[in-house]
């Protein structure tokens, strides 16, 4: 966000003095700023998609560790484990 700022500041600078060199200057960094803020943006995309992964499996093990639990309980207690 600095960078696209800065770079705003330089381009309205340079329009107002008349040097188109400092406009073009302030145009690339402002371009610059908005290739960072794209590229953090898809580092943190990425960061909740693995989340989102680590917690969809974390849930499907959970489900699966209680259907095993209530399975053993629910044979143990009509007696299905007694009579084997």
């Amino acid at each position: 966000m600095e960078d696209k700022a800065k770079g705003k500041a330089k381009e309205a600078y340079g329009a107002i003095i008349g040097d188109e060199e400092k406009k073009a200057e302030g145009r690339a960094q402002q371009r610059k700023g908005e290739a960072k803020e794209q590229a953090t943006q898809k580092v943190r995309t990425r960061r909740a998609q693995e989340e989102a992964r680590q917690a969809e499996k974390e849930r499907d093990r959970q489900e699966r560790k209680d259907k095993g639990l209530l399975g053993g309980v629910t044979d143990t207690l009509s007696g299905g484990d007694r009579r084997s």
